[in-house]
């Protein structure tokens, strides 16, 4: 039974490896979590509503229609092949802007009658 004592002992001891042990991994938790964790960019980027979106896809196509036309008149293209080109870019832009007008047209709807001027004139 000499070995009780020295029994008690190591668990005496290893209790406090254990609170040792466990500070550390919570350290090496907190640490990993703060310098290697990163947030998506869809967190830190600014929420766009539909009209942001459609006006930014807008201004893309004209951009496209804009080099298409430099291109073009640089030589890259032929005639039949511009023309498809532009027919395509064309029809895209229309259908952004139609979008784009029900989005404000949404936006700005107000119900019929007559407008505050013409009721303080009254």
């Amino acid at each position: 039974m000499a070995a009780t004592p020295l029994f008690a002992a190591m668990l005496g001891d290893s209790g406090d490896w254990a609170v040792l042990g466990a500070c550390l991994m919570l350290a090496a938790a907190v640490a990993l979590f703060i310098f290697y964790i990163q947030p998506d960019a869809s967190d830190l980027a600014p929420h766009r509503t539909k009209l942001d979106q459609l006006l930014e896809r807008r201004d893309t196509i004209y951009d496209n229609l804009r080099d298409l036309r430099f291109e073009y008149r640089s030589g890259k293209y032929s005639d039949d092949d511009f023309e498809a080109m532009k027919a395509a870019l064309e029809n895209d832009a229309a259908l952004v802007l139609s979008e784009i007008d029900q989005v404000t047209e949404a936006q700005v709807r107000r119900p019929r009658g007559a407008h505050p001027a013409d009721r303080s004139a009254q």
